[in-house]
């Protein structure tokens, strides 16, 4: 394990060149400059240096051809191949039956007139997959948005929800040249928070509500990111935002949500719940508050998210509370945006922090921000201790046992990542989010439908338009990943880095899986390549650290 020493110092490093080159990046006369853009300009001091222009990928082809795969569609349906797969410019316009398991193709039975194939014989392919909680983080962090981008698409990803991705000029900046295909980024979705964006301060009372979720409409959000709202001022968002077709998530905090819980918000019109925040506090058995212990300070993270744990024991599974949420949940038609991964540290630390992808996949800025700090968001690492871990482990269970639940009655559970706090790498976290879905007892198609299909529709649901992605059929638009290995007998095989097994027949140890293709609007990017570039980036903070005079770890 790298010391914590040496992080340090490497952090001083690597956050001086960080700031730097993001400085070198900023919105210029060249960018629309809009009213809004320059009422933005402070905010957008801690945004990522923007993406380059791209030169990744290949396409889109007059015709694409995906010949003999194996097609998981994202809906829970049974794989099916081999089928070849045809995409018209960024359409998928036919998907050709073309035999049996076992038995020759009848190469007869074809389309014809590819302008690129791909033999994917042996393969499976998936619908892109859609994360639905996703940040770019500081320069501190993590100076080039493209850091982000690259891991996202190299894991199949090709939708990411940003709640938010960082300023508002920023956010729809990069939106934009991703829906040209300026860069090489999944397609961007812009939720933003209460008041951000129009210069106008935070917003106090409903008509600044109101008028905030118009301004934000005009300029091109997609939807908001609330937190547990003083009720009148939650009330105003929601209504407004659902005259408006917009989307809604929030993150209910210990801090308002004794007045603002999942089921009071989601009876006001809230789309998705994300993490665990005001799911208990729904259904305690005999308290209306959490009962804290009496030196509980918000402010300290280690009591912040330390002590939420300790709800595990306050709900009762199958209760008439416990039941009666879940029809509510369901009947409104609610999401739930889980985010198991984000959290899981708290069971394992250990294991969270040796991760076998950091040293090659994670930068070292990165890293660093993720040891122990008191203002570092989400390193509160101060004092973890056995019985911590003990009551995340509880705590899981129980939050498990209501999601999975909720998804048997045909409730949406979608995958969000919350990737760039808590050890969690961008997109490796996401795959591992999925993981964690199996272990909460959803079947591997389950899982996938979670990751592409109800991402896709939650994204739809209040825009009055059938989702255009999230699942394989003609007609969609065409966002694919291709994996040399069987997802659903493995996921880990969707990590960038595959897997291993023991190859009986030779004796050695094979290397299998990590997304080889990932197809975004029609453009074929070699989702081995962007990892290398990853790899790159790592290699070239590390050595921008020794040459200012650090040691790399």
């Amino acid at each position: 394990m790298r010391t914590l020493s040496r992080i340090a110092a490497l952090s001083l490093a690597v956050a001086s060149l960080g700031t730097r080159a993001s400085a070198q990046q900023r919105p210029t006369a060249t960018t629309a400059d809009t009213t809004a853009t320059r009422n933005l300009r402070n905010e957008q001091r801690d945004d990522p240096k923007f993406a380059p222009d791209r030169h990744e990928g290949s396409g889109p082809f007059t015709k694409l051809v995906i010949r003999g795969a194996t097609l998981i569609d994202g809906t829970g349906g049974p794989p099916r191949g081999p089928v070849d797969i045809v995409v018209e410019g960024n359409r998928i316009t036919e998907i050709a039956n073309v035999g049996v398991p076992h038995v020759p193709i009848d190469s007869t039975r074809r389309p014809k007139g590819a302008a690129r194939e791909i033999d994917a014989t042996g393969m499976y392919v998936l619908p892109g997959i859609v994360d639905l909680h996703v940040h770019q983080g500081t320069p501190q962090k993590a100076p080039e948005s493209e850091y982000y981008n690259k891991l996202w698409l190299a894991h199949g990803i090709t939708t990411v929800r940003g709640v938010p991705f960082a300023s508002f000029a920023y956010s729809m900046h990069e939106k934009e040249r991703s829906a040209k295909n300026e860069i090489a980024a999944p397609r961007y979705v812009v939720y933003q928070r209460p008041g951000t964006g129009w210069g106008q301060g935070p917003v106090t009372t409903q008509d600044q509500a109101r008028a905030w979720v118009r301004w934000l409409k005009a300029h091109g959000g997609d939807g908001l990111k609330l937190g547990a709202e003083r009720p009148d001022i939650m009330a105003a968002l929601l209504d407004e935002a659902k005259k408006l077709n917009m989307g809604s998530t929030a993150h209910l905090q210990q801090t308002g949500v004794v007045m603002m819980n999942a089921d009071q918000s989601t009876a006001l019109g809230l789309q998705t719940v994300t993490h665990f925040y005001g799911l208990f506090e729904s259904m305690y058995d005999s308290n209306s508050v959490q009962p804290y212990p009496v030196d509980q300070n918000y402010n300290d993270e280690q009591d912040r998210f330390g002590q939420v744990a300790r709800q595990w024991n306050l709900v009762t599974p199958h209760s008439e509370k416990w039941k009666q949420f879940l029809k509510n949940l369901k009947e409104r038609d609610v999401t739930l945006d889980p985010t198991f991964s984000i959290y899981s540290a708290g069971r394992d630390l250990a294991r969270k922090m040796n991760l076998s992808w950091h040293q090659k996949y994670t930068l070292p800025s990165l890293y660093a921000y993720y040891q122990p700090s008191r203002t570092n968001h989400g390193s509160y690492w101060y004092n973890w201790t056995t019985w911590d871990e003990v009551a995340f482990k509880n705590f899981y269970r129980v939050w498990m046992q209501f999601v999975n639940e909720y998804k048997n009655m045909g409730g949406k559970v979608t995958t969000g990542s919350d990737a760039g706090f808590i050890f969690s790498t961008p997109g490796f976290a996401t795959i591992e989010e999925m993981e964690i879905l199996q272990e909460a007892g959803f079947h591997p198609l389950e899982v996938i439908r979670s990751a592409t299909m109800y991402g896709a529709q939650t994204l739809a649901q209040r825009t009055g338009k059938e989702p255009e992605v999230g699942v394989v059929r003609p007609g969609m638009l065409a966002d694919m990943l291709v994996v040399d290995a069987n997802p659903l007998e493995n996921l880990k095989v969707l990590y960038g880095t595959g897997w291993f097994r023991l190859n009986d027949s030779t004796g050695r140890v094979d290397q299998i899986g990590g997304v080889k293709y990932t197809i975004k609007d029609g453009i074929l990017y070699d989702a081995k390549q962007l990892l290398a570039d990853v790899a790159r980036m790592v290699e070239d903070q590390k050595r921008g650290a020794t040459q200012a005079g650090q040691k790399a770890p």
